[in-house]
């Protein structure tokens, strides 16, 4: 899967290179960067401190990079001890962690060859290299130092710049420089103007193994970021989820409120239509007393009541005797007041009075408006 992978990365890597893109956002850096005050543009900018050595038949050369200032020349002649000494006053005051050493090697003594190859070569492109240095050098792969750069190519293509270097040149540099305790992080080539061409003809196995804190610190501060914003993002999550219970809360005492409202509302207006309706009844039926005083008006004066009820309705019930009981019903029935005059069960002689025992109900007939007025 990441042998598949990789020539597609390669591939990626390639493009973006070949892009504006680079140069843009390079230009576009610096000019953020002048904006800013010196100092904070200086911290900002800071990144290790490259130290170039230049090895010659008469010593070392000790050179800063990012001034350009010689820090030390120590001639090849002086006792280890003092070579070693006087590369220690160079480097005073700058970090061991900071500090980066690369040996520059002069063109001359680099064999130099740039080979067109398929785009799948970008894949790993120091191997495919590799198997090229029998046909582009006159030496074994076993005696040389080399590395490949990258470079634009036609489409469909990339461009490898080999840089080959015999060990039998290289390595005497190296020991005289482990033999005053000085181990080169790279070794790069100075091309014809000056520049360093970026390559390391170090292979893996020599290069010095380096803990960069400072990479270790960046970690651990975007880690400690991410983990701020996630406590951010939680903290804004529960206090969102609070305002959100806190409203729902709300919605719920007043959905209550609203309930209640509505409640006494229908309360209301039942009572508002009960209270309606009894006074329209009360409008419909004619008073107690003008029913008594009709019914007075028509009982013959030889019959007597025991009982009368009335009811809401305007339902009456009356109970008594009389002489002729059922002649009670024509008596009530010519009645303005009265309607549906009837006897309720059995006319009974009572012996002691001689007179009939009767029950008799009727409707009090409902006042219309003419009645009303």
């Amino acid at each position: 899967m990441a042998t598949a992978s990789a020539p597609s990365i390669e591939r990626m890597k390639l493009a973006w290179s070949r892009s504006p893109l680079p140069g843009f956002l390079h230009w576009w850096g610096g000019e953020l960067a002048a904006l800013l005050p010196v100092r904070i543009r200086a911290w900002l900018q800071r990144g290790p401190d490259v130290l170039r050595l230049t090895m010659g038949p008469d010593g070392l050369l000790v050179k800063r990079a990012r001034t350009g200032d010689a820090l030390a020349t120590i001639p090849a002649g002086l006792p280890l001890e003092v070579q070693r000494a006087t590369f220690t006053s160079a480097c005073a005051g700058i970090d061991p962690d900071d500090r980066r050493l690369v040996l520059v090697v002069a063109g001359t003594l680099v064999l130099q060859r740039r080979l067109l190859m398929p785009l799948a070569a970008a894949a790993d492109p120091r191997k495919v290299v590799g198997y090229e240095l029998d046909r582009q050098t006159p030496f074994k792969p076993d005696r040389l130092y080399y590395d490949v750069r990258v470079s634009p190519a036609p489409a469909g293509q990339i461009a490898l710049d080999l840089y080959a270097a015999p060990r039998a040149e290289l390595d005497p540099m190296l020991e005289r420089l482990a033999a005053i305790g000085v181990h080169p992080d790279c070794v790069d080539v100075q091309t014809g103007t000056g520049a360093l061409a970026g390559v390391d003809l170090l292979p893996a196995g020599r290069r010095p193994r380096r803990l960069d804190k400072r990479r270790r610190l960046n970690w651990t501060l975007a880690a400690g970021c991410v983990l701020l914003v996630v406590l951010v993002l939680a903290q804004w999550l529960g206090n969102r989820r609070a305002a959100l219970a806190k409203m729902q809360d709300e919605v719920d005492a007043m959905r209550a409120r609203a309930t209640q409202s509505e409640q006494l509302r229908a309360q209301l207006t039942a009572a508002v239509a009960a209270s309606q309706f009894l006074v329209k009844r009360k409008a419909e039926n004619p008073p107690p007393l003008a029913v008594l005083d009709d019914l007075t008006r028509r009982m013959p004066a030889t019959a007597w009541l025991d009982a009368m009820t009335l009811d809401d309705s305007g339902g009456l019930d009356i109970k008594g005797e009389a002489d002729k009981a059922a002649a009670l019903v024509d008596t009530l029935g010519g009645s303005r007041v009265f309607g549906e005059p009837k006897l309720q069960g059995v006319i009974q002689p009572d012996p002691a009075t001689g007179k009939e025992r009767f029950e008799l109900t009727a409707r009090v007939r409902q006042q219309g408006p003419a009645d009303a007025h």
